[in-house]
């Protein structure tokens, strides 16, 4: 919300010495946050003055444009009195306009310095400025056309566009709607400074009367107030006022035509939203009431709209002439030929608002207040406020008649403790200064003894509770009050089990070179097909997000290995050698028992309740998945350098495994994502867990990895399950290691792990350590055979072994690789 100060000023009493940085410090504190404090003329020095277009002669160039040779009187600013010259490309304008000129000598926001300069065959003394060149706004299509009482020509420019003001933006939270209107903000700079405040909205109007414009509600709930005032004999042509134009524009809005001008500015001044019909084409009463499934409108933006059957319509007799609150229809949109206006100022329900707003992905600066709340008091007193403008400075004629159809909904009346505000916020707050400060924000409070009964102002639709009154007076009292009170730690506590295992995987991950990430955990069906998972995937089933991020990405995630993929892309498409990235977070699988309750807010559940909800929530298990791809070793004098491969990734898994103590089984598999030839099927206790290996071609190419890029996803919950929370260190012995070699030759079928595990059990307890060390096919060894070469290392921990027992237990583990692998030692 953009607020002059000047605006601020004419409402509230401010002391003459306070300066807008003091003001926004303290409306800061009381809640309205400063998004800046902007002065539009502060990168603009030079003559900037009022000049009045005399002729203006389009000219057409070569390069299919045409420039107008412009003479502008500019007064005496340009020290001879004599028309300036001046090269325009713009066209919205005329002979006899007020437009902006910069001289030479003037600098621009940009540090464009203005110089005269031959252009087009013209020598041009000076510019015609935009509202962009002048830093106010994005506006370049036109230059800015002044109001014909903008002033004289000579005349400095600052003040009339205000260039020489201060505008403060503020960040306004979406329950302080009220603070969307400079009613609502010079009301919380006079709290804020303790002086008086001048409300824009205390005025006469006149009683609802039978002459007044026909209105009928079908829906109070979506439409409790409507007020609606007539002017006859206005002028459409007329001009925005100056001092109107200039406030609209400093507000961040651009000035359109008398009769919008007029409704955005009551709009910006007392917050309540107001639509301008042209009277002559309205067909019989105004109705208000829900759309018809499927019904059309086309809206002010030129859109046509299929309309729901929830969302609440404007209608006459010819059907839907606005979609309410959030934008009005073309049919009766006012033009330059409009000399009857119907004005229309009513309070709608702020959910049904948002609603109509997110469904048609529509917003407005009408729908923006409408959906946070509106005062339901405001409609009569702004109609008849719109109406007052557009008869004097449209020159019309406003109709007697007044139309208030409706029910303004009451407030709530809440009751709370006097010391409440004392004893959650910890001040020392008596309760004459809780009754003082609940009424200095606007509200009525009847004490009775210890306790009090506050009914909030009708502006303040946030406050419902009496936790929402103890806010209201610690923010008056001072947030920078409460103290600050360190709170104690509970005795005995620290990290649970699952934190303690969660921070040993990642510090060990981080130790083996891969960096954590975090990813949107949401997938839509492209991404399933990017993964070449099949349609009957179990990992296709998924959590549906009633109100998703992104509609291509609707779901919550089964898998995380999509983000992991695109991450990995990203960093390798920026210049990124390799990347070993990896991410545990929750997964989301459906199960099949219904909707979930929905209960109140207003109590805890029961434990009952809680088991049934508890009982329809998703399976969320705690998942680890680790992408390598691209270099794992650099190339240099050292070496040729290494990529990472489906074998990095297995042995990541089993360190894993290891440092928790739990013993991995790693079986050949198949399963997308990952290449049917090189995937390992991750188990333990015969329990799957999850996969590991190099990824699929065409899964590479579709996220845009180099090929033989790698993998690992595993339930890392049932992973910790089994860890043990303290892993024993290896046995050492003093006595000397013995080396054994073998060399079998298998099917080319069968795989290391199984030969592995044969040998491992045949040597029995003597062997120490086992590692394949060499794989070789060829003619040697026969079509569809293999080599394994493994290094088997025995050691006792009581004697120095002797050749034969090395030998036998050598003897053992291949006779055991025999039988159960037909290993034959080459």
């Amino acid at each position: 919300m953009k607020t002059p100060v000047s605006w601020i000023r004419e409402l509230v009493d401010l002391p003459a010495d306070v300066t807008t940085e003091t003001l926004t410090d303290r409306l800061t504190a009381l809640g309205l946050k400063l998004e800046a404090i902007d002065a539009p003329g502060a990168a603009i020095t030079g003559p900037l003055v009022v000049g009045r277009v005399l002729t203006m002669e389009p000219e057409p160039q070569k390069n299919g444009k045409t420039i107008n040779w412009c003479s502008v009187d500019v007064g005496d600013a340009n020290g001879s009195g004599e028309p300036q010259g001046i090269v325009c490309g713009a066209h919205n304008f005329a002979p006899g306009d007020l437009v902006v000129v910069v001289l030479p000598g003037g600098v621009l926001p940009g540090g464009f310095a203005i110089s005269a300069r031959k252009t087009y065959g013209h020598v041009s003394a000076g510019m015609i400025c935009s509202a962009a060149e002048l830093g106010l706004g994005e506006d370049h299509d036109g230059i800015i056309v002044l109001p014909t009482d903008a002033g004289e020509p000579g005349d400095s420019a600052f003040g009339v566009l205000g260039l020489d003001e201060e505008i403060i933006e503020f960040e306004i939270n979406p329950d302080r709607a009220y603070a969307l209107s400079l009613r609502g903000v010079a009301r919380e700079a006079a709290l804020a400074f303790g002086v008086p405040f001048h409300d824009p909205a205390v005025r006469e109007v006149p009683e609802p009367d039978a002459d007044g414009y026909p209105v009928i509600i079908d829906d109070p709930e979506g439409c409790p107030v409507f007020a609606a005032r007539r002017v006859t004999g206005f002028d459409a042509t007329a001009p925005t006022p100056a001092w109107m134009a200039r406030r609209i524009q400093q507000a961040g809005m651009r000035p359109i035509s008398l009769g919008v001008d007029v409704t955005n500015y009551v709009m910006l001044e007392l917050g309540q939203p107001i639509h301008g019909y042209d009277g002559d084409k309205l067909d019989g009463a105004i109705h208000v009431r829900r759309a018809a499934e499927g019904e059309k409108l086309t809206t002010l933006d030129g859109a046509r709209r299929v309309l729901s059957a929830d969302d609440l319509v404007i209608v006459d007799g010819s059907g839907p002439i606005g979609l309410a609150g959030v934008m009005g229809g073309a049919s009766t949109e006012l033009s330059e030929t409009t000399t009857h206006v119907v004005v229309e100022a009513a309070h709608w329900d702020a959910v049904s608002m948002f609603r109509t707003g997110k469904r048609h992905k529509l917003s407005s600066e009408a729908g923006k207040r409408n959906e946070r709340g509106v005062d339901p008091l405001l409609p009569a007193v702004a109609a008849d406020r719109v109406a007052e403008l557009l008869a004097t400075y449209g020159g019309g004629t406003v109709e007697p008649g007044a139309t208030l159809v409706g029910v303004v909904p009451s407030s709530p009346t809440i009751e709370i403790d006097a010391d409440l505000p004392a004893r959650i916020s910890g001040m020392p707050i008596p309760a004459e200064t809780a009754v003082a400060h609940l009424e200095a924000v606007g509200c009525a409070v009847t004490v009775q003894g210890e306790r009090l009964t506050v009914v909030p102002p009708t502006w303040r639709p946030d406050v419902t509770d009496p936790y929402d009154l103890v806010e209201e007076v610690a923010r008056v009292v001072g947030y920078d009050q409460v103290p600050s009170v360190l709170p104690r730690e509970a005795a005995g506590r620290g990290l649970t089990r699952e934190q303690r295992l969660r921070r040993r995987v990642g510090r060990l991950l981080a130790g083996a070179g891969c960096v954590e990430v975090v990813s949107f955990p949401f997938v839509g069906e492209q991404t399933f097909d990017d993964l070449g998972l099949p349609r009957d995937d179990v990992l296709r089933r998924t959590v549906t997000l009633a109100n998703p991020i992104s509609s291509e990405e609707p779901s919550y995630t089964t898998t995380l290995l999509p983000g992991l993929l695109k991450a990995a892309a990203r960093n390798l498409g920026r210049g990124a050698p390799g990347v070993a990235l990896f991410e545990t977070g929750t997964v989301a699988f459906p199960v099949d028992r219904g909707p979930a309750p929905i209960y109140g807010v207003d109590l805890r559940p029961s434990d009952a309740e809680l088991e049934k909800l508890l009982e329809v929530l998703p399976r969320q298990p705690l998942f680890l998945a680790v992408v390598l791809s691209g270099e794992s070793e650099r190339p240099g004098w050292w070496g040729s350098g290494r990529e990472s491969g489906w074998a990095d990734s297995i042995a990541l898994v089993r360190r894993v495994a290891s440092d928790l103590g739990v013993p991995l089984e790693v079986v050949s598999a198949a399963r997308e994502p990952w290449h049917p030839g090189r995937c390992a099927r991750l188990e333990v206790d015969g329990v799957e867990i999850g996969h590991a290996g190099e990824l699929h071609p065409k899964v590479c190419k579709a996220f845009g990895l180099p090929p033989r890029s790698a993998a690992l996803e595993l339930d890392l919950d049932h992973l910790m399950s089994r860890a043990v929370d303290v892993v024993a260190g290896p046995a050492l012995s003093t006595y000397p290691l013995a080396k054994e070699d073998v060399a079998l030759v298998v099917d080319a079928t069968t795989t290391v792990a199984a030969v592995e595990e044969a040998l491992r059990e045949g040597a029995g307890g003597l062997l120490e350590s086992i590692r394949l060390f060499d794989v070789y096919t060829g003619d040697q060894v026969g079509a569809g055979r293999k080599s394994l070469a493994f290094a088997l290392r025995f050691r006792a921990d009581d004697r120095t072994l002797t050749e034969e027992e090395t030998g036998a237990a050598r003897d053992a583990a291949v006779a055991v690789a025999a039988a159960r692998c037909g290993a034959v030692q080459r």
